[in-house]
């Protein structure tokens, strides 16, 4: 495989069950749930155009159609709009309208980890290098984290990660990498660690839900005992490929927000409102009201 063949796929993987967000996931994905206005997994499918990817494969399950549903043309409501005259939300929705043949679905049928949804879409990604997109982790900044990965990818091809650094402190909630030689865009990952305690961490920089990998990932993961969980992990796979291929890392600049917690979730929704002309300075006001006034009733209990 050539390191720098062009990576035009992408997987999302979205089979999970979201038991943390219980009652609201009962009957709705929670990939459906949303972020101000946009469903979660808008947000990574609008990184992943952004950044060049040119077809989208979801890794879905049971009860997932609404995200099929999302994806597709609605004409009872566009001619619903249409008459009511409502031609800013008409353009909106065709701007998110995917391109035809540019989106295709396959089904996990059982819970066995995001390192077998991968392998889940071996036939749709082929022989090339894909991008894989975690919609859980929801990244927030100027740029989308993806078309960074693709900057350093077009600099030394192989396996790309995308990092932020978390606390010291908190290493053993994250996937540690250990820092090596810099380039350009980034630097050479010497090691993978999954949830390490501080005193053993190679580094403070943890995986955030991005990658660019090569096909050979699913030889591997194909072959791949069930780790933490009884599950298929992807961190294994990944651990066994970088013996014989280079993995190389960008520090995000923005923020990723893990929206699969409700406290993520939370942060988030206030984040992306806050940054918005229409709605971020009414936002604003309202929070830091809220604020003072949870500070009044604290002291004065």
């Amino acid at each position: 495989m050539d390191p720098k063949h062009p990576v035009r796929k992408a997987i999302i993987p979205v089979a999970g069950n979201g038991t943390r967000f219980l009652p609201a996931t009962k009957a709705m994905p929670k990939e459906m749930l949303t972020i101000v206005d946009r469903p979660v997994v808008q947000y990574a499918v609008d990184e992943a155009i952004e950044a060049g990817i040119e077809h989208i494969v979801f890794v879905t399950s049971r009860n997932k159609s609404a995200i099929e549903d999302h994806f597709d043309d609605t004409p009872e409501l566009i001619s619903s709009l249409h008459r009511a005259g409502k031609t800013k939300q008409v353009s909106e929705l065709e701007s998110l309208l995917p391109r035809a043949g540019s989106i295709s679905f396959t089904r996990q049928q059982a819970p066995l980890g995001l390192g077998h949804a991968v392998w889940c879409a071996r036939d749709l990604i082929g022989n090339e290098p894909f991008a894989l997109l975690l919609p859980d982790m929801v990244c927030h900044g100027l740029r989308g984290c993806m078309a960074g990965l693709m900057d350093l990818y077009d600099e030394v091809g192989g396996n790309i990660v995308a990092v932020e650094e978390c606390a010291p402190e908190e290493t053993s909630k994250y996937g540690i990498i250990g820092r090596g030689a810099p380039v350009r865009h980034g630097f050479g990952v010497t090691k993978m660690v999954e949830k390490p305690h501080p005193s053993e961490a190679p580094s403070n920089f943890y995986l955030n839900g991005r990658y660019i990998l090569q096909p050979e990932i699913f030889d591997i993961l194909a072959r791949q005992e069930r780790g933490a969980g009884n599950e298929i992990q992807l961190t294994d796979g990944m651990l066994r490929l970088s013996q014989t291929q280079a993995f190389h890392a960008q520090a995000y600049s923005g923020k990723t927000f893990d929206c699969g917690s409700k406290q993520g979730f939370i942060e988030a929704n206030v984040a992306f409102a806050l940054a918005r002309t229409d709605i971020g300075g009414l936002v604003y006001d309202s929070i830091r009201n809220l604020v003072l006034s949870h500070e009044a009733q604290m002291t004065a209990a």
